[in-house]
C-alpha cells in the first residue's frame, strides 16, 4: 500500500509547484457574456453583425423591414442567389410587385445594386439568412426590452454543440435564443438535440427555440422537442399554447414561431418565462 505523504510533503510539493495561468477575466464583457463565465464556461463572441456593417439610421430601417414577414422571405431568398437574382425568383410567396418593391429597398439602403435586365446583386457576402436574424433579434432585444446580448457565442467546451445563437440578460436572469431561419421541413433531430444539450450546459432562466415561419410548429417542430425532451428524462408537460404559433413545454422552455410579429412573439414568450419565475 503506497505510503499518504505527510502533511509537510505536502506543503513542500505545493510550494515548488509553478504559479497557475493566469485566468481568462470578464473584464469587457457584458452581462450577458459573464452570466456564461459565472457558470464556469469560456464565453467568445464571433460577432455577426448586420451586412456592410450598417450604421444608424440605415441599422433602424433595415431592422424595421426585417420585421415585415415577406420581406424576411424576399431577403432569404435573395442571399440564396449569390450571383445576383431577379425580384421574382427570390420566393413564390410574393407578388412580382412586392418582390420588385423590397429589391428597390435593399437598392436605396446601400445593400444591393441593379444589374442588367432586371436583375440586382447584394452588396455583400452571404452564406445565409441566419446571421441577419440574430443580429436582427439582438438588435430588438436590446432596443424593446433593456437585453445585455450577445450574439454567435462559442463556448469552446464539449457538449455546446456549436455557436450559442443569441444569449441575453437582464434582471439577474439569462434568457438563451435557439434561431432557425429554415422552415421546419429542413429541421433535422441533431439539431433539436444541440438545442436540448445546450439547455442542460447553460441552465438558463428561460429559453425560446425560435423557428421563422408562419407555419405551424404544432404539425413537426413540437413533436421532435415532445420526443427529445422524453429521450432525455427532462420533466414537462404536454405543449400548452399560449398564443397563436407561440407554446410552453415547460414554465421556462417555449417555442416560437414568426408569424404575424416575430418580436412580439418572442416578447411574449420571455414575459411568460420571467412570470413563472416569481414566486
Amino acid at each position: 500500500m503506497r505510503k499518504r505523504r505527510s502533511a509537510r510533503e505536502l506543503e513542500s510539493i505545493a510550494s515548488r509547484a509553478a504559479p497557475a495561468h493566469r485566468a481568462r477575466t470578464a473584464a469587457g464583457y457584458g452581462e450577458a457574456l459573464a452570466m456564461l463565465s459565472r457558470r464556469g464556461l469560456r464565453p467568445e463572441q464571433t460577432a455577426r453583425e448586420a451586412p456592410c456593417q450598417l450604421e444608424d439610421p440605415m441599422a433602424d430601417r433595415f431592422s424595421l423591414w426585417l420585421g415585415h414577414y415577406a420581406f424576411r422571405l424576399f431577403l432569404r431568398g435573395a442571399i440564396q442567389k449569390a450571383s445576383g437574382f431577379a425580384p421574382a425568383d427570390t420566393t413564390r410567396y410574393l407578388t412580382k410587385g412586392q418582390s420588385r418593391n423590397y429589391a428597390e429597398v435593399l437598392v436605396d439602403l446601400g445593400l444591393a445594386h441593379r444589374i442588367a435586365r432586371g436583375r440586382y446583386a447584394l452588396e455583400w457576402p452571404a452564406q445565409s439568412f441566419g446571421g441577419i436574424l440574430e443580429w436582427y433579434v439582438a438588435r430588438e432585444l436590446r432596443r424593446r426590452f433593456g437585453f445585455d446580448v450577445a450574439t454567435g457565442v462559442k463556448l469552446h467546451v464539449r457538449g455546446a454543440g456549436g455557436d450559442l445563437d443569441v444569449v441575453a440578460a437582464a434582471e439577474g436572469k439569462l434568457v438563451y435564443v435557439e434561431l432557425k431561419s429554415s422552415p421546419p421541413k429542413n429541421l433535422a433531430a441533431s439539431e433539436i438535440a444541440a438545442f436540448c444539450g445546450r439547455l442542460s450546459l447553460l441552465r438558463p432562466d428561460v429559453a425560446l427555440f425560435v423557428v421563422d415561419t408562419a407555419l405551424r410548429l404544432s404539425d413537426k417542430v413540437l413533436p421532435m422537442l415532445e420526443e427529445e425532451f422524453v429521450r432525455r428524462g427532462y420533466a414537462f408537460f404536454r405543449p400548452k399554447p399560449i398564443a397563436g404559433q407561440l407554446w410552453a413545454l415547460t414554465p421556462h422552455v417555449y417555442a416560437v414561431n414568426g408569424s404575424r410579429d416575430l418580436m412580439a412573439n418572442i416578447g411574449k414568450a420571455i414575459a411568460a418565462g420571467f412570470l413563472a419565475l416569481s414566486p
